[in-house]
């Protein structure tokens, strides 16, 4: 059961955030979103299921890091201005964020008899704030970067968008590798625990998930 609320529960939450995106888009001038079909919860009417939902997946897999799927392909050039477009890259984050907000409500309301699940839901609860912390690092292809990229000048732009193909891999080697992994992971913890998770739980939860997928591919 926590392999279940883990697993669907993270693509729920993939595909709130690449929702978020399209529907700021659509608002903010881009009508082909709807035309496209992004304005759903259907993983398979994304632009790069492979970067929104396959990707993500696999970074859980290797180590439980919590990495948001790749944004819907947006028009930029119908959205009305900067602001708006800075806004549809803030809109992913703030969809985990909301994911995050509803997995700490239901840890303090769920009844004694659902201990069972307990593992699952915090460890979810820890991989939202994983994605919204790593998400808002302003580098390519990260959303954090895109926030602010509508106010930068052509000639950064264009030396970010240089290395846009490499920075989530060297960004990957080094939260799995070095010491500032350990750093983010910690202050992952801290804004959980904050928020009303059980750690050792969502421990447990991470466990179950690689346990199942180590048996799996045994």
């Amino acid at each position: 059961m926590n392999f279940v609320i883990i697993f669907f529960g993270w693509i729920f939450s993939l595909c709130l955030h690449e929702f978020g995106h399209a529907i700021v888009a659509y608002y903010g001038g881009d009508y082909t979103v709807k035309e496209k079909g992004y304005l759903t919860f259907n993983p398979l009417k994304y632009t790069h299921p492979v970067f929104s939902i396959l990707l993500p997946l696999l970074f859980l897999f290797m180590g439980g890091i919590g990495l948001p799927g790749g944004a819907v392909y947006i028009e930029t050039w119908r959205i009305r201005n900067r602001y708006w477009l800075s806004a549809m890259s803030m809109a992913g984050p703030v969809a985990n964020g909301l994911v995050a907000i509803v997995l700490a409500i239901l840890l303090r309301v769920l009844p004694d008899s659902a201990a069972g699940i307990l593992p699952g839901v915090n460890f979810l609860l820890v991989l939202q704030i994983w994605a919204i912390l790593f998400n808002l690092i302003p580098l390519p292809p990260l959303d954090g970067y895109h926030i602010i990229e509508p106010f930068l000048s052509e000639g950064i732009r264009a030396q970010m968008n240089f290395i846009s193909m490499y920075a989530i891999w060297i960004l990957f080697l080094i939260f799995r590798y070095t010491v500032i992994g350990n750093i983010f992971a910690i202050a992952v913890g801290l804004i959980a625990l904050i928020m009303g998770a059980d750690l050792f739980l969502a421990d447990q939860g991470r466990d179950f998930l690689l346990g199942y997928f180590r048996e799996l591919f045994r």
